[in-house]
């Protein structure tokens, strides 16, 4: 037997770690931050002298210099000292800076390159926020929540412009008298989060100039959801014995709370991460502001880049123009829209073509974010959201209808690991469960074993005789095989891995004598699902070859 792995070796199951004892743990909890948190500064309000200075830049449309302002007094004081306060504005700067980011009038509809530099120095400003002053130093729970327009006090209607009233409240102080900032604003436009989310996937989709900007903005608002909660987890190891659970004040929860029923919301919130541009899902998620996908006329493009900036004479050009004229406006045509090389980085990723039908592969990244974050509120807050075995059978509904190639791309060891390995393990059995014959014994725990790998998953076909489910089988036992690989590595155990591996590959061969008639987007025919069948059954014939090889070579 090799000495990296026994059999008492497994992959505990995310079912088993308790919600309210798991927080003292480091190590049970599911999350994809391994390193050390970072050494966020403290934060402090601009002092009203430059709050007035950029609350007139905002209102006057000037937003490249309030903009290079606020990212100049944010990154003052970095290279001496972290210890040094980071200066700030109020939450309705920050709130209209992530509008900025993404508004088509200053994205996609720019009628300037002054326009659409404002919308990337807005996007940087907000990252470096998040990278220097962190989450909750940076108030960004209350400067990202989502408001109706007549609840959108909290960014104000109209601030005081007379010293008439002695007595301003703090919302009078700080609120910015523009469209964008108050109406016009994401956070009043969308009905929630997830209205957002569901809608930038549908562009991944649609719509692809306005995913280039919705992926950044998506991805930006994932590191907050993310670093909010990998903060609070930590606050509560350091702090176990608090009554008050700092999670239970996160954004994520902020966003999992929207005052839809619990039942209706925890499935709105699967349809959002999967929406996939059909009718049904851009019904049920539509554009945030009308006319949002089109663009301006070339023509009217030039018409209006005469129009020219004298303060003096009160001619503002474009800078007092929020909007466009329908006239002005036309579809989109295909192609990108210009984004700076410093914004367009982003991680690698593992997949090809296949992830075409779900958006492309920062699409499938940023689903699976999403799904990874869900399944950690759900193991530490279930009453929060959802219990765990509810969210994994919404995630079933999702992912088992999905044809062969789409399917591997979202449970291959490339995508599981944005799951912590508990949860990729256990998320990988439901699936499997619900897929394999019913001549495979249940295992004794949910903890995942080689022996319990070798007795009720490896040998066993697919419940039907259809190509696509037998590869969806192996898939899963393949995903799980490299899983427990990774975890505690796998051993020889006298050829029975080997034996178990080989009468699934060759059980499986001989149920699929017919095409799969599985539906979906992208299904691929039962000659190429066939094709995705020996294509496993060869990697893993290849990795059980390895672990033989190596204990060989251990026992000589």
């Amino acid at each position: 037997m090799s000495p990296l792995a026994s059999s008492q070796e497994s992959i505990p199951s995310v079912y088993s770690i308790d919600s309210s004892e798991s927080s003292s743990s480091s190590s049970a909890r599911p999350s994809i931050h391994l390193e050390p948190l970072p050494a966020w500064r403290t934060a402090k309000l601009l002092p009203y002298e430059l709050r007035e200075h950029c609350i007139i830049y905002f209102e006057e449309g000037l937003y490249v210099p309030a903009l290079h302002l606020l990212i100049s007094l944010v990154t003052f004081g970095t290279a001496p000292s972290a210890s040094t306060p980071a200066f700030l504005p109020p939450q309705q700067q920050l709130a209209l800076a992530a509008t900025l980011a993404i508004h088509p009038s200053i994205t996609t509809r720019a009628q300037n390159e002054d326009r659409l530099q404002a919308s990337n120095l807005a996007l940087r400003y907000l990252r470096l926020v998040l990278d220097l002053v962190g989450p909750i130093n940076g108030n960004l729970t209350d400067a990202f929540a989502f408001s109706t327009v007549e609840t959108s006090s909290r960014r104000g209607a109209k601030r005081r412009t007379t010293g008439d009233d002695l007595s301003p409240t703090k919302d009078d102080l700080h609120s910015i008298n523009s469209e964008l900032a108050n109406a016009g604003s994401i956070w009043a436009r969308a009905q929630d989060f997830w209205h957002v989310v569901g809608w930038a996937f549908n562009c991944s989709l649609l719509h692809q100039r306005r995913w280039e900007r919705w992926q950044l903005w998506l991805r930006y608002m994932i590191d907050v959801l993310d670093s909010d909660w990998t903060l609070r987890a930590q606050m509560r190891i350091d702090d176990p014995d608090n009554e008050q659970d700092p999670r239970e004040s996160s954004l994520m929860v902020q966003y999992l709370n929207g005052g839809i029923a619990p039942a209706r919301q925890e499935r709105r919130i699967l349809r959002a991460v999967f929406a996939d541009g059909t009718s049904k899902s851009t019904g049920e998620f539509p554009e945030i502001w009308r006319n949002e996908t089109k663009e301006l006329k070339k023509h009217t493009d030039m018409k209006k880049s005469e129009a020219k900036l004298n303060i003096e004479a009160d001619v503002w050009g474009l800078y007092m123009n929020e909007s466009s004229s329908s006239s002005d406006l036309e579809d989109t045509p295909p192609g990108t829209s210009p984004v700076p090389a410093e914004l367009e980085t982003s991680p690698q990723t593992p997949f090809s073509d296949v992830s075409a039908p779900f958006g492309g592969p920062q699409s499938i990244v940023l689903r699976l974010r999403l799904l990874s974050l869900l399944s950690t509120v759900s193991v530490f807050l279930p009453q929060t959201f959802t219990p765990l075995s509810t969210l994994y059978d919404l995630y079933l509904e999702h992912v088992r209808p999905l044809p062969v190639p789409l399917f591997f791309t979202l449970i291959c060891p490339s995508s599981m690991q944005y799951f912590h390995q508990s949860a990729a393990s256990s998320i990988t059995q439901v699936i499997l469960r619900s897929l394999i014959a019913s001549s495979a014994p249940p295992p004794l725990t949910d903890d995942l074993t080689q022996k319990d790998l070798e007795r009720c998953y490896l040998p066993f076909p697919a419940n039907t005789g259809s190509i696509s489910d037998n590869t969806k089988v192996s898939l899963c036992v393949e995903t799980l095989l490299r899983l427990l690989q990774g975890h505690c590595g796998l051993y020889w155990n006298n050829g029975r891995l080997q034996t178990a591996v080989e009468q699934g590959i060759e059980a499986r061969e001989q149920k699929a004598k017919k095409a799969g008639k599985g539906r979906g987007k992208g299904r691929v025919d039962g000659e190429g699902e066939r094709m995705w069948l020996k294509a496993s059954a060869g990697r893993m014939k290849g990795l059980v070859d390895l672990v033989g090889g190596q204990e060989q070579r251990q026992d000589t």
